[in-house]
């Protein structure tokens, strides 16, 4: 089954799962082959475009976002637009380890091919537990394919 667009609900389900598991890699160099050369990226509040600019800014992401687990789920699609919620966890290297969650949505295009060509990311960071210790988290789990398993419903939010 391609998962070229225009996408059907299955092979929309498919991308974003497939997504999903390239990004919980956390290797820049492999994440960057999902795009365009020339991708457009707006990553909260950062704008940049192409495979060098998007290595950079996940190599920096993941050197500040200790382990990082994300979990994706699809929220909409037509033709050659996908759009996603999602949600990830880590410890911030930056703020001395505390534990996050980031909540937010995308918004992708793709070409002919199935290469995202634009990627809009929306999103907002929770601190978990007293002081970042971690109380509530979601994805204490041993591997990335785990995440799906978790149950994530309204009350959570």
């Amino acid at each position: 089954m391609s998962l070229k667009p225009p996408f059907s609900l299955v092979t929309a389900q498919q991308k974003v799962k497939a997504a999903q598991a390239l990004w919980n890699t956390r290797d820049p160099h492999q994440v960057v082959t999902a795009y365009t050369q020339n991708s457009i990226w707006r990553n909260r509040i950062s704008f940049f475009t192409g495979h060098p600019a998007i290595v950079q800014f996940l190599q920096s992401k993941w050197a500040k976002e200790k382990n990082y687990l994300l979990r994706k789920e699809l929220f909409a699609f037509r033709d050659n637009n996908i759009a996603v919620q999602f949600w990830y966890e880590y410890q911030d290297a930056l703020d001395h380890m505390k534990w996050k969650r980031c909540y937010g949505i995308e918004h992708w295009t793709f070409d002919d091919e199935g290469k995202m060509e634009k990627r809009m990311m929306s999103g907002n960071d929770l601190l978990l537990g007293k002081d970042g210790d971690g109380e509530g988290r979601w994805f204490k789990v041993s591997k990335p394919d785990d995440v799906d398993d978790i149950v994530i419903a309204e009350e959570n939010f």
